[in-house]
Formats: structure tokens, sequence, C-alpha cells
């Protein structure tokens, strides 16, 4: 593939689009480069005062965009069915929905407000049962698209369905990677079923590699002095800016001939960091058996059913 940037963004005039975690990171990265090429864009954040200091600062590189925040806490299922609620309201469709935004806690393990793991809850959890709300909406949409972000931790990670709550065992960055597996078995999973059905719309996904982040960063500060520089020079060393790194799910997102299924991330050695490519998910991921069974759980969990939005979109093609 020939190194891509965010100037080769096709025009998203006329798009609406749903960034969730938008204040800050690569979340900020990617709303803002929807807005400066014309999309519509819903800034889904838990903080809508951050969320607006994040509008405003898009807005001065996309004076002209249309920008607006609105309030979700993915660790909440009722914030989420609030949400999407308040958006069926307001938008006849929608284009896109981007499901960045991800839960990352160092400390002990602890528990959403519908007390499970704050990680599967908030980065699974959540965007599956939001995804599953917003179907119908996306379904009248203009070449729909879902991204979903994963991530290369998600790897080295299996799905234990003994312990998908983590509360024999746990640690933060098994979590977060597990989480992230879990996210990427949804995206392949949600990607068979739409088509399956007949669906217009896309399940794509993406990661960023090794971005630069306070994630990382935050990652050493148990380590006293010496770690905690360690950690920032491996951040610098070790990761791409930001920028770079929100660019798979910019191309996911946006690139013409993007087909559903399929995943982007960076080209260098280990996918850490690099120009856009095609790539692979771990055959953990991909494995249909286990993803039904996390689609069971997920279902169950959240109480948000695919099964009736699915088949609706199917017969909405067939018309």
């Amino acid at each position: 593939m020939t190194a891509w940037s965010a100037a080769d963004i096709p025009d998203q005039t006329g798009r609406t689009a749903i960034v969730t975690g938008a204040n800050s990171g690569l979340g900020l990265v990617t709303a803002t480069e929807l807005a400066r090429h014309g999309a519509s864009v819903v800034l889904a954040v838990r903080n809508t005062a951050a969320g607006e200091d994040a509008a405003r600062a898009v807005r001065e590189l996309a004076p002209r965009s249309e920008l607006v925040v609105r309030a979700i806490d993915l660790a909440s299922l009722a914030s989420v069915r609030d949400f999407a609620a308040q958006i069926a309201d307001e938008r006849e469709s929608i284009d896109l929905l981007v499901n960045n935004a991800g839960a990352q806690n160092l400390g002990p393990r602890r528990t959403t407000v519908d007390g499970y793991e704050f990680h599967l809850g908030t980065n699974l959890l959540g965007h599956f049962a939001l995804t599953g709300l917003l179907l119908p909406t996306l379904s009248r949409g203009a070449d729909p698209r879902v991204v979903s972000l994963s991530s290369i931790t998600h790897k080295r990670e299996r799905l234990d369905f003994d312990d998908l709550q983590l509360e024999r065992s746990f640690s933060p960055m098994h979590a977060y990677g597990a989480s992230k597996l879990a996210t990427t078995t949804f995206g392949i999973e949600l990607d068979r079923r739409l088509r399956a059905a007949g669906s217009p719309v896309g399940s794509v996904l993406a990661h960023p590699g090794l971005a630069r982040s306070s994630f990382i960063e935050h990652a050493w500060e148990d380590r006293g002095v010496v770690g905690r520089t360690m950690g920032r020079l491996f951040s610098l060393v070790a990761t791409q800016p930001t920028e770079r790194g929100a660019l798979p799910q910019l191309y996911a997102a946006t690139a013409r001939g993007v087909q559903s299924g399929q995943f982007f991330g960076p080209d260098g050695r280990g996918e850490r960091r690099g120009d856009v490519t095609a790539v692979r998910a771990s055959r953990t991921a991909s494995d249909p058996v286990a993803a039904r069974q996390l689609w069971s759980v997920a279902e169950a969990l959240t109480g948000v059913t695919y099964l009736s939005s699915i088949a609706r979109l199917s017969g909405e093609s067939r018309d």
C-alpha cells in the first residue's frame, strides 16, 4: 500500500460521524481530521467540559466544522442507552461510528457501574451495546461503517470464558489486552453477521501500533523515578506520534474501496509503527466458535440483542 496520510482523506462533506473518546489522544486526532475534511462530527465523551475544550481546539483548525458534544459513559449501560436514544432523536442517519474510546486502568481490579470488569465492560460491552443500538440509524447512512479500535496487545491474549471478568486472576496489562482481543473478535463477528444479513453497514478494524499516549508512560509510574524516566524515554523512542497512530483508523473510516471485515495497522516491525497497511488479526480473534460464544455473553450482559436489528436491516436491503 502506498504511504497514506491525512491529506489523502476523501471529502467527507455531508457525512455524519460519531467518535467515542474524542476529547483527547487518537479520538481527538480522528475527530479533527474528519471535521477538517467536511464531516459533521459528534464528539461522544464522558466529560462534556473536556469535550467542549476539544471542540474549541478542533474549530481552530476547522472553523467551518459542524461539531456537537454529547455525553456518554461507556462504563454505564444506562448512559449508553441514553446516548443512543438521543442520537436517534437528533439524526435521521449516521454514516460512521468510530469505537475509539478505551479504558486503561493501571490500578487494582475495578468494575463498571453495572458490575463488570472495567476494561471488558468499557472497551467491549459499552461499544457492543452502542453499536447494536445505533445499527438502525447507521443502516440509513451512505457507505455506513463501524470502525472498532483494536491493539497489537490482542495477539498475545486468549479468551478465558471461565474467568472472563478476571475475578480469579487480574493484572492491568492482561485485562487491557484481553479486552482488546474481545473487541477485535467482536469486530470480526459483526462483519460476519452483517454480511450474512445483506446489511449495508460495514465493520472494519484498526489499531494504532504503539502510539504516543499517557497510558504508556503511566504504565511505568510505580517503578520510581528511574522507572518514570525509562517510561518517558521508551515513549519517545519506541512509539510514533499520536497523529500517525490515528491514520489506520482514519483510513478504515474514510478511504475508498475499504471492505467490511478488513483490518488496518502500521506496516513496520511488529506492527508497532509505520505506514498504514492491511494486517491480520490473531487466530484466536478470528475463531468463529469463540466469537459466537463471546457474542452470546455480550448480549446477555448488556441486554442488547442484534437479532431484530440485523433482521430488519436484511429486510430493508431486499426492499
